[in-house]
């Protein structure tokens, strides 16, 4: 069985063809590393760091510019909520605010069970249904902070 420095190590190696061409490998590296693990575990970016000769700050830099980089493992739900123009007018915010005091966790955090992470999103693009959330893809509407409390067993229900 692949261990994940293995893993890492192939994603690597594949994409060392890019300084050929006199190109940086490293946006390619970390999609495929995220792609590979979910995120960007800190062992692989050190692992990536000293393979591709960039320092690691530099990684990080980038991991962190960019919005499509994790640097957290996703919960098993993935909440996003939007906090576009029309879910902030509908209680977005009060949304936000209750699903971080029961879930115990702020956005971009996972709960320490990894059953839920929080995130929020400026548009998800369903404005008629606003607030919206969506968990791991699926869109909830209209939800009101008072939702949140049986919006999350069901969610823990599966």
């Amino acid at each position: 069985m692949e261990t994940n420095m293995e893993k890492a190590d192939k994603i690597i190696n594949k994409n060392l063809s890019w300084l050929e061409n006199k190109r940086s490998p490293v946006m390619p590296v970390l999609h495929e590393i995220q792609q590979e693990f979910g995120w960007l575990p800190e062992k692989v970016l050190i692992r990536a760091s000293r393979k591709l000769k960039i320092p690691l700050i530099e990684l990080y830099g980038i991991a962190s510019f960019y919005n499509e980089f994790r640097l957290n493992p996703l919960g098993e739900n993935h909440i996003v909520v939007c906090t576009g123009t029309a879910c902030h007018v509908r209680g977005a915010a009060a949304v936000l605010d209750e699903l971080k005091r029961q879930l115990g966790i702020d956005e971009g955090e996972v709960t320490p069970d990894m059953k839920f992470s929080l995130d929020t999103a400026g548009c998800v693009g369903a404005c008629a249904i606003a607030p919206v959330l969506t968990v791991n893809e699926e869109y909830y509407g209209g939800l009101t902070k008072k939702d949140i409390s049986s919006f999350i067993e069901e969610l823990k229900k599966g």
